[in-house]
């Protein structure tokens, strides 16, 4: 895999242009608690059954969170890059995780310990605005997750999946894009062949 392309300050700042406008010692401040991780295709991020204590932020790469239902495993969520994505029960009661989280390629994730990022936002009111609109963004992503899965026809739930997500669908394995959207792969073939036909 190559080497970070982006530095931690790179990554900083396109943090603070998505969830909160930082001054330079603020920019400081949140450079320093990013940690960089590297991880190779089929590694995990998060494992069942560890405490996860970070927010990961997907530079480079893909990864998938999914947990195990009668012993199939069951994708909850995709992420590509600049996508946020954390195990986010896990993070907040300390407990062990239940969903896994893997990288489906190489990939380049920086990792906001929940721990520091608390102890920075106590005495920071843009780096809280930050940690604020990253779980605002966590709980809108599963909402909408769950209309689609509610409200939506097979069809209309691939479209809105290509609107809003659209490197999802040019990287991630079908398989898993399937399992996302709920539906078999050959489902998910039809519905793909009969929107490529409109």
């Amino acid at each position: 895999m190559k080497e970070p392309t982006l530095t931690k300050r790179d990554i900083a700042r396109e943090l603070a242009r998505r969830y909160s406008t930082m001054a330079h010692d603020e920019l400081d401040i949140l450079e320093s608690i990013l940690v960089p991780m590297k991880f190779a295709r089929g590694e995990k991020v998060v494992e069942s059954g560890d405490v996860s204590d970070a927010i990961y932020y997907v530079e480079r790469g893909m990864v998938r969170e999914f947990y195990f239902k009668n012993n199939k495993s069951v994708t909850e969520y995709l992420a590509a890059d600049g996508t946020i994505v954390m195990s986010i029960e896990s993070l907040f009661r300390e407990e062990p995780s239940k969903l896994v989280i893997e990288a489906l390629e190489p990939t380049i994730v920086y990792a906001l310990p929940k721990k520091r990022l608390e102890e920075v936002a106590l005495h920071n009111v843009n780096i809280q605005i930050l940690y604020r609109k990253i779980l605002e963004e966590s709980l809108i992503i599963s909402q909408r997750r769950a209309d689609l899965l509610r409200f939506e026809s097979a069809k209309d739930r691939y479209l809105k999946l290509c609107k809003l997500y659209p490197k999802v669908i040019m990287k991630a394995p079908l398989v898993y894009v399937a399992s996302y959207l709920q539906m078999t792969p050959e489902t998910l073939s039809r519905v793909r062949s009969a929107v490529a036909m409109e």
